[in-house]
């Protein structure tokens, strides 16, 4: 049994003046009678004077006793069995990354965060917590309604790394777990925005502070013929350092006998972030670490080597002496591709004449005709990225099939049927095309889709909230290993999963056996950006649970029903009497 409203239980003080009033006697006025038969119980003698006495109407007392105490039940809200203590509490927590920034006094927002939801527990007197991080992914840390300390304990080991994101989804998903007429408390480091869409039953308390940050905001590494390539964009928001000073240290790859480490001095623009590239040769990891300052884990990075996969390319019979002598120009100079020499799991790209089964085909045929311009591509597509076709002369035959992707008039010059099949409709012979800056810009981009449908990982970095892209063969079955666990990957073909949820080190599995790996890496330019950040808190719009009030659960009925039946029983009592 508890109460809700233990004040309530001062309503059973009205039990002493009713039993004072049973014991005490007050003195009679005499009474002058002719005879005493007609009394039905005679005292000859008589009393007078206030006394204390014996009461003989102990039915009506105990009665009247049992209609206080269910009235004092009633105004305390007293619960019963599976509700005797229990009271819900929903907890969000931001689980951006920023919230692992340091504060003036050296604790972190999440530590702050941790400290106030254990009062928050204890001043709404809640027993069972449910706790949620929000996330593009929201996750249950605690809960639904587990005990209050396991749901505390879960939250002290809580890691705040995920991208930035839009909470909406995840309050949303609280206020349907907290039920209606109750509060839900959301935990995070900036005041609401003005645009922000914030439920009515939430409390939002923001705890951060406003400073400046200087952070990696993207890294990326290419490794070619023993040589590793590591690209970064470091930048400043707000107050801070000119100039800073960053280490740098290479691990010893497979063929090299010890490692590289210097220190590389970065001015930083006032706006805008500074591009360092480094190279290094037959290194392992490298590592990247910037001065601490209020948010360390923007200013780590760890870039494993990232090979790249050649493509081998195979030219099919039939090909016109023009258009193989241009292919194989462009072979001979590409660092991307591997011609004539088979690479072990190297995707494959086949190039033969029209009507040849090849990946691409290359040629026209029917009645030609010669186009200068104008030239129009379709938007969106990657095939011609660069692509710069100002002075070229194009030779076209008949329309191929497939999905037009570049067109001049009537005339498709370029299309791509739905399994991926390429046909580039140019007779090189009595065109300019492969003696223009277009040309290999246009194979490169060929190339470079036909390295995305290999098997794996296209990229090997990632930054925080960056889809994951992944290329898997039908009849296999995948799962992709992180930071989180295992899950299993379905579908065939390219594929975009939704961004990875924390930082770390991903691996793409089939049937159980490592195919790829990818390292997520802890930067995100919206996280690192502090200035924004500051302490608030907005109540909830609208009435619901809160420390000082009800909390929302019904109050128990049944002391009423026990308090109109002694009320009617003591009136029974009272009138036979």
């Amino acid at each position: 049994m508890s109460f809700g409203l233990p004040w309530g239980l001062l309503a059973l003080g009205a039990l002493v003046p009713l039993v004072a009033a049973y014991f005490l006697r007050r003195r009679q006025k005499p009474v002058v009678v002719s005879a005493l038969f007609l009394w039905r119980t005679p005292r000859p003698r008589a009393e007078g004077g206030p006394r204390w006495e014996r009461f003989t109407r102990e039915a009506s007392l105990l009665l009247e006793a049992l209609a206080v105490l269910a009235a004092a039940l009633y105004l305390a809200d007293v619960r019963l069995g599976e509700n005797a203590r229990r009271r819900h509490l929903v907890l969000v927590v931001d689980g951006s990354l920023s919230m692992s920034a340091r504060t003036p006094d050296g604790k972190t927002v999440l530590e702050h965060v941790r400290t106030e939801a254990a009062k928050r527990v204890e001043s709404e007197r809640a027993t069972h917590v449910t706790v949620l991080a929000s996330g593009v992914a929201p996750l249950v840390l605690a809960g639904p309604e587990a005990d209050a300390s396991r749901a505390l304990g879960a939250l002290e080991s809580f890691q705040a790394r995920g991208p930035d994101h839009d909470v909406t989804a995840s309050l949303l998903w609280a206020q349907e777990l907290a039920g209606p007429g109750k509060h839900v408390h959301f935990f995070t480091d900036a005041p609401p925005s003005e645009d922000a869409t914030v439920p009515p039953s939430v409390r939002w308390t923001a705890l951060g502070h406003s400073q400046g940050n200087v952070a990696v905001v993207s890294a990326q590494r290419r490794d070619e013929g023993g040589r590793a390539t590591v690209t970064l964009r470091v930048a400043r928001f707000g107050a801070g350092p000119s100039e800073i000073e960053a280490r740098v240290r290479a691990a010893p790859g497979p063929g090299a006998r010890e490692g590289t480490e210097r220190t590389e001095r970065i001015a930083l623009p006032q706006e805008g972030a500074a591009t360092v590239r480094l190279t290094f040769r037959e290194a392992g990891d490298v590592e990247v670490s910037l001065p601490d300052d209020a948010l360390p884990e923007d200013g780590h990075v760890r870039l494993p080597p990232s090979p790249v996969m050649p493509v081998a390319v195979g030219l099919t019979e039939g090909l016109s002496p023009a258009s193989k002598q241009a292919l194989e120009r462009f072979l001979a100079v590409s660092p991307d591709v591997a011609h004539g020499t088979p690479v072990p799991g190297a995707p494959v790209l086949s190039v033969g004449p029209a009507r040849a089964e090849a990946r691409v085909t290359l040629g026209a045929e029917g009645a030609l005709r010669t186009f200068v311009g104008p030239f129009f591509t379709e938007k969106g597509s990657t095939l011609m990225d660069d692509v710069q076709l100002s002075g070229v002369r194009w030779t076209a035959g008949s329309n191929p099939p497939g999905r037009p992707l570049m067109t001049a008039g009537e005339a498709v010059l370029v299309s791509e049927e739905e399994g991926g099949r390429l046909h580039l409709n140019v007779d090189l012979a009595r065109s300019n095309l492969q003696r223009t800056t277009a040309w290999p810009v246009l194979l490169g981009n060929v190339v470079r889709d036909a390295r995305r449908l290999r098997e794996g990982f296209p990229r090997r970095q990632l930054n925080l909230g960056e889809s994951l892209a992944v290329v898997t063969e039908a009849g296999a079955r995948y799962a992709l290993k992180g930071p989180s666990g295992r899950k299993p990957v379905f579908g065939a073909g390219a594929l975009s999963l939704p961004a990875p949820t924390s930082p770390g080190r991903y691996v793409l599995e089939r049937e159980g056996r490592e195919v790829d790996s990818l390292e997520v890496l802890a930067l995100d330019a919206r996280e690192s950006d502090l200035r924004g950040r500051g302490s608030a808190d907005v109540a909830a719009k609208e009435a619901g649970e809160d420390s000082e009030g009800n909390s929302g659960h019904e109050r128990a009925r049944w002391p009423l029903v026990v308090l109109l039946a002694a009320l009617l029983a003591d009136f029974y009592v009272t009138r036979k009497a």
